[in-house]
């Protein structure tokens, strides 16, 4: 079985919310019979975009190849934050890599928002760029531990966007009763990610990248010059950049014993007119301290994208808005029978590290996956990195590489279950509260 084709219809998007409001654009051709390129691109998601638009800027012949259509897989699902940083905290890298190493994973992480930001203006992408991510508490101890982090990156990293929020102040700007405190991060933002990767995309076809959708790469041949075969065609490259992260399937050994996909769901309620200074008073995005995310923010029409809930199999659930509505009653029990119009999942990927894996698995490939929920600034530095690190070097990709990764028990045989056994007892640990 193929996450690429166990829960969506080939070539079409989700019936999501995002979907509903974004102008997709016209489709570009499968591939057809052989090709050359200096690079080929697997994925049409925001690193493959971000790759292929910075290779096509810098004179290289690119080409881009996707399974669906560009942004399907979680560039154009996910909920659409804009993070700080990096997936883990400074605090937890500084242990794990050194302080000079945490300190350069830290410049990366606010170059990845200002790379975002540059794309936007530079090419008019009309995302609905917003600024503003709120980090909530539920527990005491997870409240302290949100305002001591706040003040470490105002002390040590000199981060001045950031401020603690207590019970209060927290309520007045997301009144649920779930929530007892946190922090407020307006240096971070929040988009509309499927309008993103179409604007991505239609930069970089503008700026000269062959861009074919519905071109399912099944083998990859290596050698001097690599051969990547669709159904109808192949590409003969001298390099490949492997960009499918949680849809990569069995392409690369070495990857995949590294990355392990997961499901996550998103719901659209109806919109809620005055109801919505119940939910956020202010136009940001909130994610919680649980360790399986909330994650949430207002539609700029007014309706509550409420993110939350995994499943680690092939098969999303049968009733996906009863997986979110539990948990969002939880954070907002006065919409608990609010009608949702958009219900969703999409396939993400993770890392044992919670870090991404940027790797060159052979001497002309290169690849970059395992996001862990802070994809959307990331992944689109993380195509530049690999754009540069084609080229030449890139001290960035290089930042990431020496990011000590783990494999998964077992490698791709058992890390599902292994996953899932963790992962439940995570998820008790959130609902029990300790």
């Amino acid at each position: 079985m193929n996450l690429l084709f166990s829960n969506d219809a080939r070539g079409s998007y989700p019936d999501s919310w995002y979907a509903a409001t974004a102008t997709p654009l016209p489709p570009f051709a499968p591939l057809q019979g052989e090709t050359r390129a200096d690079v080929c691109i697997i994925g049409a998601g925001y690193t493959g975009l971000s790759a292929a638009l910075h290779l096509a800027e810098m004179g290289a012949d690119v080409v881009l190849l996707d399974a669906h259509r560009v942004g399907f897989g979680a560039s154009g699902r996910n909920g659409g934050q804009l993070g700080s940083g990096q997936r883990q905290d400074q605090i937890t890298l500084e242990k794990l890599v050194g302080s000079d190493a945490a300190r350069a994973l830290w410049d990366l992480g606010e170059d990845s928002k200002t790379l975002v930001r540059d794309l936007v203006a530079r090419h008019g992408l009309d995302c609905y760029l917003r600024d503003g991510v709120a980090w909530a508490a539920s527990r005491p101890a997870d409240a302290d531990d949100l305002h001591q982090y706040a003040e470490h990156l105002q002390t040590r990293y000199g981060y001045d966007r950031i401020e603690a929020l207590d019970r209060d102040a927290f309520h007045a700007l997301c009144p649920s009763p779930d929530y007892i405190g946190g922090t407020l991060d307006m240096g971070a933002g929040h988009l509309h990610p499927l309008r993103l990767a179409l604007g991505l995309a239609d930069a970089a076809a503008k700026a000269g990248a062959r861009i074919h959708e519905r071109s399912h790469v099944h083998d990859i041949r290596h050698g001097s010059k690599i051969t990547v075969r669709t159904d109808a065609g192949h590409v003969i490259a001298d390099q490949v950049i492997l960009a499918g992260n949680g849809y990569l399937g069995g392409l690369d050994r070495q990857v995949i014993a590294r990355v392990m996909p997961i499901n996550n769901y998103i719901v659209a309620t109806e919109p809620l007119g005055e109801d919505r200074m119940k939910v956020l008073t202010r136009d940001v995005a909130v994610a919680d301290s649980r360790f399986v995310v909330n994650y949430f923010r207002l539609s700029h029409d007014g309706r509550l994208l409420f993110g939350g809930g995994e499943t680690y199999g092939y098969r999303f659930p049968a009733d996906i808005p009863a997986l979110v509505r539990k948990r969002m009653a939880v954070i907002y029990p006065h919409l608990r029978d609010v009608r949702i119009d958009y219900a969703w999942g999409g396939t993400l990927a993770i890392t044992i590290r919670r870090m991404p894996y940027l790797a060159r698995v052979r001497p002309n490939m290169l690849s970059a996956s395992g996001y862990s929920g802070h994809g959307v600034g990331t992944a689109i530095q993380a195509g530049k990195l690999l754009a540069e690190a084609t080229r030449g070097t890139s001290d960035g990709f290089e930042t990431y590489n020496a990011i000590p990764h783990t494999p998964f028990p077992g490698g791709g045989m058992f890390r599902t279950p292994l996953l899932t056994l963790a992962m439940t007892w995570f998820a008790m640990r959130d609902r029990l509260g300790i």
